[in-house]
């Protein structure tokens, strides 16, 4: 695999470095926040206040991340990523600590809301894939984001057990300590993973387009418009499981080791499945993979709330969810790469995951809206299946054309 790295720039160490430090900084930020649905249950009840606020923290969270997510782009694809991902960093372990010594719903809010929501802006996959593309070949691009991307899906099966381990034994603060303290790790992680800056991020017909330029592409890009829309469906689907399913598991009268059980089981598939994307993406048509995924996804979905859980249930719904859960990840920067080029493409993976974050705050707080109401999921769970039934279609159909600037320069390349 010499071919894939730019070796006249950066040797095979330095290379493996840059993408572990980035990889390590995305494991520890997906990893914890993935789990925060653990501690919906316990804390709101020693606290004295409701499980919708604690779920409006998590949608809260899903907006700053959201909203924060172009202007961290902006700021990498301008002047690099190192003084953003080590903020972010920072942020994300002030925000756990002001989790873990709450006393009220506020400091949940602020810290699990405002605080982690704008560092994961800085920490995961948009600002991770800028520091891989750079890293990369162009024929290896999609796969090193699964690659990176799995990473993700590893900090979610090591740090479910901890947080398991202390909920069953010291409390949920203890568990927030515990998490506060592994993310820590993230700030020499994202100064390593930084040290990407020094490569290119542009071709040369790119190095006078500019941030109003390439916006205005991916404004007249009807691709790009529905690969966003579906995106805001892959959104209100993944957060909604994140932050409800432990209390619908609950509800159903099984034991929390379940909950804990299921996410291992997403974050252990979520490997493979950003692995086995990211490969097939630099081989066949990216548009077809999602769509695929999130048509599958949704068949998950149905059957799995259609009947009660039973362990057997739970272990197959966590292996089908974690096959079509981060996979989305790479083939959404892919597709951003293939239609647009690198230049902007923290930007443009930005606004796309703003879309994301649109519906993961319907998928948080509209289900705790709706549970609060109806007292079940019942309603929930079937939006989820239908909208994402109509999104894997749209997907298959998107224009995954490369802008004519793109195809310009790939013409001259060949």
């Amino acid at each position: 695999m010499k071919e894939s790295f730019h070796v006249s720039q950066v040797s095979r160490g330095q290379a493996y470095a840059i993408l572990g430090g980035a990889a390590l900084m995305m494991t520890l930020a997906m990893g914890i926040r993935q789990n925060f649905g653990l501690f919906q249950a316990p804390a709101p009840r020693e606290l004295g206040i409701a499980i919708s606020d604690f779920a409006l923290a998590i949608s809260i969270q899903q907006v700053a991340w959201g909203l924060s997510q172009p202007f961290a782009g902006i700021l990498a694809d301008k002047y690099g990523t190192r003084w953003v991902s080590l903020a972010g960093s920072l942020i994300f372990v002030l925000g756990l600590w002001l989790m873990a010594t709450a006393t009220s719903a506020l400091p949940i809010v602020i810290g699990a809301g405002v605080m982690i929501g704008v560092a994961l802006a800085c920490t995961t996959s948009g600002i991770t894939a800028n520091i891989a593309a750079r890293v990369v070949a162009p024929n290896r691009r999609t796969l090193a984001f699964g690659i990176v991307s799995a990473a993700g899906s590893v900090g979610t099966m090591l740090t479910a057990p901890i947080a398991a381990y202390f909920l069953n034994h010291d409390g949920w603060r203890a568990g927030l300590w515990a998490f506060l303290i592994l993310a820590i790790a993230m700030l020499p992680a994202a100064f390593v993973g930084s040290r990407a800056d020094k490569l290119p991020n542009s071709l040369a017909n790119d190095l006078n387009l500019t941030l109003g330029s390439a916006l205005d592409e991916a404004r007249r890009h009807s691709g790009y418009i529905v690969m966003s829309f579906a995106f805001f469906v892959c959104g209100l689907q993944l957060v909604f499981l994140t932050t409800h399913l432990p209390t619908y598991l609950a509800q159903c009268g099984m034991d929390a080791s379940y909950s804990a059980l299921v996410l291992m089981l997403i974050g252990g598939f979520n490997i493979v499945s950003s692995w086995m994307f990211g490969w097939l993406g630099d081989r066949y048509p990216k548009r077809l993979l999602l769509g695929a995924i999130y048509l599958l996804r949704s068949l998950a979905l149905a059957l799995f709330f259609m009947y009660p859980p039973t362990p057997l249930t739970v272990v197959l719904f966590g292996v089908a969810m974690g096959t079509l859960w981060l996979g989305v990840i790479p083939l959404v920067n892919g597709l951003v790469v293939q239609i647009f080029g690198l230049r902007f493409l923290s930007t443009l993976t930005g606004i796309a995951f703003l879309s994301h974050q649109a519906g993961s705050f319907l998928g948080a707080w509209g289900g705790g809206y709706l549970f609060d109401l109806m007292g079940s999921y019942d309603l929930a769970w079937k939006i989820g299946v239908l909208v994402g039934l109509i999104a894997g279609t749209a997907q298959l159909l998107m224009n995954d054309r490369p802008t004519a600037r793109v195809a310009a320069a790939e013409a001259v390349a060949a």
